[in-house]
């Protein structure tokens, strides 16, 4: 049974690492206005996150030493995807109605 632990901790990593440089790319292909208008923390604050989590997620392990650092990464990064991302997304799509 620990050949399924490594298994399910490495398909873990590698999603989860996917996600936080697809985040950070994000951050940093949006526009710095779109930050403002949309009432989240500015541009360089977010590609900091980003950066820090997604480097975090690179370097740790879920289930290693470093675990606490990884499991920081991962909050960050799943901040910026389901609360920043979206209204980025709206304020420059605009309404749609």
């Amino acid at each position: 049974m620990w050949y399924l632990d490594t298994v399910v901790y490495f398909v873990f990593d590698l999603v989860f690492s996917i996600m936080g440089l697809f985040a950070f790319f994000h951050a940093l292909t949006q526009r710095v206005d779109a930050y403002t208008a949309a009432e989240r923390m500015t541009k360089p604050a977010w590609l900091g996150i980003t950066g820090g989590g997604a480097a975090a997620l690179l370097l740790f392990g879920p289930g290693g030493v470093g675990s606490i650092f990884w499991l920081a990464g991962l909050i960050a990064v799943l901040v910026y995807m389901v609360d920043v991302r979206p209204k980025l997304i709206e304020v420059q799509r605009g309404p749609r109605w």
